[in-house]
């Protein structure tokens, strides 16, 4: 290459590198949105509203949290994959997200190319948990009475990964119970509490104070360890169900032209947010723990998840138009 040439395409390169920065510094010029696509008082909703104030405080901004539920949260999610204004995040479940494109004959969106990965936030086991009223204490008491009696198992949603995890646990055991869709955790766990569905799997965070209150009696902890917080209660891989693990991974994405300095801002402070002593102990005193990943690993880690998951959709014959 002519050295004249060379040099201007060093100059257009460092020019472009001075313009990215520029604009990243630039950014955010209003209202930051965390969109989270389900109702209020879910997983996704508490530490949407934990790492909220942060955030604001971070970018000198004001950072609102917006439920968009719908569609076991498509709805939301197609709400931020086609946001241009720049300042729009999601906040879901990982889980569910990637479910998605094998419960869903059709989405208005594509996960894998509309949206990026920037940050992974916390996980939380799921909790096999059952009405007070239920004479069963472990599984196999469990899945034996549901041989005799007709038990209605609580869904957050259709596809979800608690419903997944239900119908794993049915398929590994040979329970018999009949699945009751509602549109969010907190409308599942209404229900369970009140006695008209018996049982339910759900994400620890937004599950363990009803646990707590007494509300609910929890049979089981989807997770390869014992939590220390229930340290009692065995996992569901102890009782029976070999290397049986699921749960709650929430992460932020953002629409993906997202310009990569800005992608690197927002993972930066998110980070450092959710890993302070205030942010992080307030999760883990409810059953969260803390976990974050750089874009590329958050990205490796929903790829994995979405081949997965469509293994045991197949099984399940689960399928939504």
């Amino acid at each position: 290459m002519h050295p004249t040439t060379t040099r201007r395409t060093l100059i257009a390169a460092l020019a472009l590198a001075a313009c990215t920065a520029a604009q990243a510094q630039a950014w955010p010029s209003k209202t930051l949105r965390i969109v989270v696509p389900y109702p209020p008082g879910g997983s996704s909703d508490i530490i949407a509203r934990a790492i909220a104030p942060a955030l604001g405080e971070a970018f000198g901004q004001t950072v609102v949290v917006e439920n968009k539920p719908g569609a076991n949260g498509n709805t939301g999610t197609d709400v931020v994959a086609k946001s241009n204004d720049g300042h729009t995040l999601l906040l879901c479940d990982m889980g569910a997200l990637a479910i998605t494109a094998s419960v869903y004959k059709k989405l208005p969106f594509d996960p894998s190319q509309d949206l990026r990965g920037m940050t992974m936030l916390a996980y939380s086991p799921h909790l096999l948990v059952v009405h007070p009223s239920v004479p069963a204490n472990n599984l196999a008491e469990l899945v034996a009475l549901s041989k005799k009696q007709k038990l209605n198992f609580a869904v957050t949603a259709i596809g979800s990964a608690p419903h997944m995890a239900g119908v794993a646990v049915e398929k590994a055991t040979g329970a018999e119970w009949a699945y009751i869709p509602y549109k969010g955790g907190v409308q599942a766990i209404g229900d369970t509490e009140a006695g008209q569905t018996q049982v339910l799997m759900n994400g620890m965070l937004a599950t363990l104070p009803q646990v707590q209150a007494g509300k609910l009696k929890v049979l089981g902890v989807s997770k390869a360890t014992r939590m220390p917080l229930l340290g009692n209660v065995p996992t569901i891989a102890e009782q029976g169900i070999k290397g049986f693990e699921s749960g709650t991974w929430q992460g932020l994405l953002v629409p993906a032209a997202t310009p990569p300095a800005v992608l690197a801002r927002l993972s930066a402070e998110v980070t450092r947010i959710i890993r302070s002593p205030a942010v992080r102990e307030r999760l883990v005193s409810q059953g969260a723990e803390v976990h974050t990943m750089s874009p590329t690993d958050f990205t490796a880690f929903f790829e994995r998840e979405r081949k997965q998951w469509a293994g045991t959709v197949a099984q399940s014959g689960v399928k939504i138009d």
